[in-house]
């Protein structure tokens, strides 16, 4: 069960990504602060994929918990696959919220009056 926490403390925290945004998940922040103070230990992917790898051993001995075994086999691929083309974890940073000027956001109302069509097709036509 103690291998189940730390994989849950592990994998809770989203990476921020390469390009495009981040959504962050519910309570995150505090966990992110846990994973940044373990250092590499836990950005680096390379160690992601022998802790996971080494977590799946153990749990292989019994039919019961084969399928976790699989799923950490499985996770640990992955991280191998992302270490080798370069990726690490990286936390989100809540950019700061730029409020908007104002005055900026008025605009001045239209100086031109709006088209209209000619007085003879304005006039109601019977049907």
């Amino acid at each position: 069960s103690a291998a189940g926490v730390l994989v849950c403390l592990l994998e809770y925290p989203r990476s921020r990504r390469k390009k495009g945004s981040t959504m962050e998940r519910c309570g995150q922040k505090y966990l992110t602060a846990v994973v940044k103070l373990l250092g590499p230990l836990t950005r680096n992917y390379y160690i992601r994929a022998i802790l996971h790898a080494a977590l799946a051993v153990p749990a292989g001995f019994l039919l019961s918990t084969i399928l976790g075994t699989v799923c950490l086999g499985i996770a640990s691929g992955i991280y191998l696959l992302a270490a080798v083309r370069g990726e690490e974890w990286r936390p989100i940073e809540q950019k700061p919220r730029e409020r908007p000027q104002v005055g900026g956001t008025i605009k001045q109302p239209p100086s031109n009056p709006p088209p209209r069509p000619p007085p003879d097709t304005r006039k109601k036509q019977p049907e």
